[in-house]
């Protein structure tokens, strides 16, 4: 009998032992005790966005939107292998000493594979951007990299929010998402699809709001008919937190606990990540739910915690607690961290020289920020360089590092009853006494995050617009005005408006969140010790005014598939210091319906230049096709100065399929496109970076 039949039959054996209380009480993300038949206390809930986060000390990689920013599904894989290596080690480690408390367990609570469609959500960077097809190969590699494939699970992914959630934080608990078939199926679901079906995902997370009318959490659309039925999803669901609390609060759907309950328990949410679920035993007393569904969450729940190994000897035990932060971890999280930066202008002036500098001045309130570097959901890390501590560490003796605070992140002022802008004139004075300007400017996640996180001057951590606070623009038009050498490094998590700072500086490096080691990182890429190589997950629009309603969840007018006006800078867009593109490329249609992409790329720089291979797709028959082009493939890739190298890349042959009005997926054309370089094919990547990409026109028989 198979490992998978051996544990099936225990959980239900075990079921079979149980009083009814017994298995209500198992349904709580603070699971209890059945010390009769050996089933010890479990707390369900941890995170492991970017590093194990909330139990002590752990390895801190770049947020998720910066890693997604190197567009490199093996990266992704290894970080997520080495944060369940940690969760192991710390699993083991406190397990044996009786500590079984909240994110001290193996069942982590991310990746988050939501689409990232309007840059005023303040969680959008916890996730891996705007397009279905990157955050699809990104989130099957994390979960990949965090379950492993040994016999046991290394660690239980989940994949959230399902489904349709985006925003606005401040209304969650009781907006209804409405969203069309079409929209649903070709936007919002494939990613979840992925890493049920291909990466087969151990848990997903149900969402706080309704979809077209129905709770996330208590949907028989989403739960039932989609998860559970098409896709043949077999580990087990949880509700966010408080969000089958919302049913009857928030939104208005039943009348109370015991009903939420059972309209959730039966649409196939088993676990509850909050106090509702204690109310199970009455919602079945007074026959609202029936004792099966009870037996069904409980085999769900059961069967997880032996896929990992809880209840009997595993391959993992032995993991030891020195891997926490370990050297190797460590040198990932900074290497991750230099791949997660793009470089959006560069007028000449990077890498800079160390032996033309006497001077450098660093200024802005993210340069020694430490919170500016790990985003939310964060390891707590023991090592930490700031921006500031990065620069320092990297020049010479010969070489001086001034430093001016410049500005409150978010305040007129930083010194209570100063006139506003007290740091201002520190900062000019800085400014004119340096060689260089590095300024750090941007948010952190005390004013870009989740609601009741993030406590800001906007809507509960979501922003109003895409502008910098007003203390920051000061800030950088006082420096600019001043026409030194002067470098933009931005720390957020999200697109922001940098039109001013594209005409006004001299080039501008993206950070993102860029973990524990981001100073040490973005020291190395501006001293040209690593070479810059992300692409934008998510379009850098010019302003909000160009964008539909943010409660509008329609994907018409969003995102670079759909959007019609021009950008400052473009989805995948990203520069290097190196003279890298396509020089040729083909297409040949193989018998399963797929196409093999054959490109040739070069470096005509002397520099060692990293980039990444993209590969778009666009419909010229369908009316059903985005109204701009998909991207269906990528393959990053390095060269050293005056190589050439050709690589090829295999797009599935559902990259050639539309979705109808009702959902369903079908070929419908018979002419497409496929363009293929280091960009998009619109006229902005074209004038930034001063290459066209090819174009192969493919036609079926």
């Amino acid at each position: 009998m198979k490992k998978e039949e051996l544990w099936r039959a225990r959980a239900k054996e075990l079921i079979s032992q149980m009083t009814l209380e017994e298995k209500t009480g198992l349904l709580s993300y603070r699971s209890k005790a059945v010390d009769r038949l050996g089933i010890p206390t479990y707390n369900w809930w941890n995170e492991a966005l970017h590093g194990v986060a909330r139990a002590g000390t752990a390895t801190s990689f770049p947020q998720a939107i910066g890693m997604a920013a190197s567009f490199d599904e093996e990266l992704l894989r290894e970080v997520a292998d080495a944060i369940a290596t940690e969760g192991r080690a710390k699993y083991n480690e406190y397990s044996g000493k009786g500590d079984r408390d909240i994110y001290k367990g193996l069942t982590f609570w991310c990746p988050n594979i939501n689409i990232f469609r309007d840059p005023r959500w303040g969680r959008g960077h916890e996730t891996f951007g705007e397009d279905p097809y990157l955050t699809s190969k990104l989130g099957v590699s994390y979960v990949k990299g965090l379950q492993g494939d040994s016999e046991h699970l290394k660690s239980a992914a989940c994949a959230k929010h399902f489904a349709v959630h985006s925003g606005p934080e401040e209304g969650r608990h009781s907006f209804d998402a409405v969203v069309s078939k079409k929209d649903l199926w070709e936007t919002y679901l494939p990613a979840f699809e992925a890493c049920v079906k291909e990466a087969k995902v151990e848990g997903v997370m149900g969402a706080y709001n309704r979809t077209n009318g129905e709770a996330c959490c208590a949907s028989p659309t989403l739960l039932k008919e989609i998860l559970r039925g098409k896709w043949e999803f077999d580990g087990y669901v949880v509700s966010d937190c408080g969000a089958i609390a919302d049913i009857h609060r928030n939104h208005k759907l039943t009348n109370t606990e015991e009903e939420s309950a059972a309209v959730a328990l039966e649409a196939g949410c088993d676990l509850n990540c909050g106090d509702v679920y204690l109310s199970v035993f009455r919602a079945v007393q007074k026959g609202l739910i029936p004792e099966e569904n009870v037996d069904r969450a409980v085999e769900h729940l059961l069967m997880t915690r032996m896929r990992l190994g809880m209840f009997e000897p595993c391959e993992f035990d032995d993991i030891p607690y020195e891997v926490v932060e370990c050297e190797e971890h460590l040198k990932l999280a900074k290497d991750a961290a230099v791949r997660s930066m793009v470089l959006l202008k560069n007028d000449g002036l990077l890498p800079l020289s160390r032996e033309n500098l006497k001077t450098i001045g660093v200024i802005g309130p993210n340069a020694d920020s430490r919170e500016a570097l790990w985003g939310n959901y964060f390891g707590t890390s023991s090592w930490n360089t700031t921006i500031l501590e990065g620069i320092r560490d990297a020049v010479g003796e010969n070489t001086r590092v001034i430093y001016s605070l410049g500005s409150h992140l978010y305040r007129s002022t930083d010194e209570a009853g100063a006139w506003a802008g007290d740091r201002i004139s520190e900062a000019v004075s800085v400014a004119q006494r340096s060689d260089v300007v590095i300024l750090c400017l941007g948010l952190d996640a005390n004013i870009e995050g989740e609601e009741g996180d993030a406590s800001n001057e906007y809507a509960a951590g979501d922003k109003k617009s895409l502008s910098l606070p007003k203390s920051q623009q000061a800030l950088l038009e006082k420096v600019a005005e001043l026409g030194k050498p002067t470098v933009l490094v931005m720390m957020a998590g999200s697109s922001m408006d940098l039109r001013f700072a594209d005409s006004n500086v001299n080039a501008i490096l993206q950070a993102w969140y860029p973990g524990a080691l981001g100073g040490k990182a973005v020291a190395e890429v501006l001293f040209g010790d690593a070479a810059p190589s992300g692409k934008l997950p998510v379009t850098f629009y010019n302003c909000i005014e160009d964008l539909p309603p943010f409660e509008d969840y329609s994907m018409k007018g969003r995102t670079y598939r759909y959007f019609e006006k021009e950008v400052l800078y473009p989805f995948g867009f990203g520069l290097n210091y190196g003279d890298t593109y396509c020089s040729d490329a083909s297409c040949t249609l193989k018998e399963d319906g797929s196409v093999l992409v054959e490109a040739e790329v070069k470096n005509d720089s002397e520099r060692t230049a990293g980039d990444v291979l993209q590969i778009y797709v666009k419909d010229l028959d369908s009316a059903l096709a985005v109204p701009n082009y998909s991207l269906c493939g990528v393959k990053p890739f390095e060269l050293s100065g005056g190589e050439t190298r050709k690589l090829s890349v295999l797009v599935d042959k559902k990259a050639l399929e539309v979705v109808d009005e009702n959902g369903e997926r079908k070929l419908d054309s018979k002419h497409f496109i496929f363009y293929v370089g280091c960009s998009q094919p619109d006229t902005r990547s074209s004038e930034l970076t001063g290459k066209k990409v090819k174009e192969i026109s493919v036609h079926l028989s």
